[in-house]
């Protein structure tokens, strides 16, 4: 596609995606289904351009106010340089800048004058909400919890998230799946703390691998893969994954459990539940039974009340955990969207408590980074149910051979009451686990 061609569609993507009205992904994927004319390259640009503005939306619309055009071509312009930043640094750390020939190409003379200045502008020359890009009722409380760290944690949810996979271990070792995909040309290495993951550098194509097509991998960041493993399900065990979505951790669990017992996979949404059927299909798994809930207190939840030996809980939740992955969230929700989520938390936990029985294991786990979807909901859990003791994380974690389980965790007198993952310091999304054994 010529270079203006190009700019102007991406400008138009940028436009549909300021809108808000749905999520990022699900406006790129609709933009691509109507221009089926677009090759690999061509989407991947639109794509990374379109994210980049959202990730660094404050900053943009500072700049671009000192341009002139149309403002979604100002923000795409800038959110075009800022993805060729991106690709520099991967291949060279030490890049400051990409290649700007293929852009400036399609930008008249006042444009190329004004992105130089652009280039130009110093860090110590913006005001804060343009170095952190976050909204103000984000970016206090990520300060209240980290301090000065909270510019580390910043810097990285404005970049791209890594590709993990998870090798499902019913089909192929770790260094097998490794030595595979290099033969394909896809270089992997293994995660550091799932013993299950590979970290891929790039962007393949993993749908065209036979390996994905067999089932033997899964797309699954690191850190959903260590709430998995942190329930520790056991062969012939009966478990529920609560709240199952697209099934990533319900695959993983049904791997651990060796394809033996029972894995209900629960969800309140039959859609998301019809993307597992492939997945399911594909792994080999026939221990997982798939059930659309009407409701957290559905006939079915008091069928199996008592009776279940490990829940987990992966609540519905604000997702600010993924920013790297989906930055549009940051702008599409706020306070009050938090405080109603705490709610709808605080109701599942209570309903999936009562599933465990007896020396069974409950997990209550979020994508989220604030304290009000995290510590306050399993602080007031446990307070309420004092049937419910908790178990260090951290521990569970080193007796599962995880490396460096501390330092994967927070809070309690000794730092390892729960999972705290964050994206800067571990390089995964940002996760929170809570674990109990009933009495």
């Amino acid at each position: 596609m010529h270079p203006k061609a190009l700019l102007d569609a991406c400008a138009e993507l940028v436009r549909l995606t300021l809108t808000f009205e749905h999520p990022a992904d699900a406006v790129v994927s609709r933009y691509f289904r109507d221009h089926r004319e677009l090759g690999p390259r061509e989407r991947a640009t639109l794509a990374e351009t379109a994210y980049a503005v959202l990730r660094r939306k404050p900053l943009f619309e500072q700049l671009a106010r000192s341009g002139s055009g149309p403002k979604e071509r100002r923000l795409a312009i800038l959110g075009f340089a800022s993805q060729l930043d991106e690709q520099a640094r991967r291949a060279d750390p030490s890049a400051r800048r990409g290649p700007r020939d293929f852009l400036k190409s399609a930008l008249t003379a006042q444009e190329k004058d004004w992105l130089d200045a652009c280039d130009g502008v110093r860090e110590d020359e913006l005001l804060e909400p343009q170095r952190h890009n976050l909204p103000q009722w984000l970016a206090a409380p990520l300060k209240a919890q980290l301090g000065d760290e909270f510019w580390a944690l910043a810097a990285s949810l404005q970049e791209q998230a890594p590709l993990d996979l998870r090798v499902n271990t019913l089909q192929a070792k770790r260094e097998d799946m490794r030595k595979e995909l290099a033969q394909a040309g896809v270089q992997a290495a293994p995660t550091p703390y799932s013993p299950w993951g590979l970290r891929v550098q790039g962007k393949p194509a993993l749908s065209r691998l036979d390996a994905f097509a067999r089932g033997a991998l899964e797309v699954q960041d690191e850190g959903s893969q260590l709430l998995a493993l942190l329930l520790d399900a056991k062969r012939g065990e009966m478990v529920v994954d609560f709240c199952a979505g697209a099934g990533g951790k319900t695959l993983a669990i049904g791997a651990a459990m060796r394809n033996t017992g029972r894995l209900y996979a629960f969800d309140v949404s039959g859609h998301r539940l019809d993307a597992l059927k492939p997945r399911l299909a594909r792994s080999g798994l026939s221990n997982v039974h798939p059930a659309a809930l009407a409701h957290e207190r559905d006939e079915r939840v008091k069928r199996l009340a008592g009776k279940i030996d490990r829940v987990l809980v992966d609540a519905p939740c604000s997702g600010l955990g993924t920013l790297r992955r989906n930055p549009d969230l940051k702008w599409r929700q706020g306070p009050q969207a938090v405080q109603e989520l705490a709610a709808k938390q605080t109701a599942i936990l209570e309903s999936a408590a009562r599933l465990v029985k007896s020396g069974g294991r409950l997990v209550y786990a979020t994508c989220s980074m604030l304290p009000e979807e995290n510590e306050a909901i399993a602080e007031a859990f446990g307070a309420a149910h004092p049937d419910f003791a908790p178990l260090a994380a951290g521990e569970l974690l080193a007796q599962l051979k995880v490396e460096q389980a501390a330092g994967l965790c927070s809070g309690g007198d000794d730092g390892m009451r729960y999972l705290r993952l964050w994206p800067h310091r571990h390089q995964t999304d940002g996760f929170f686990a809570a674990v109990w054994q009933k009495k």
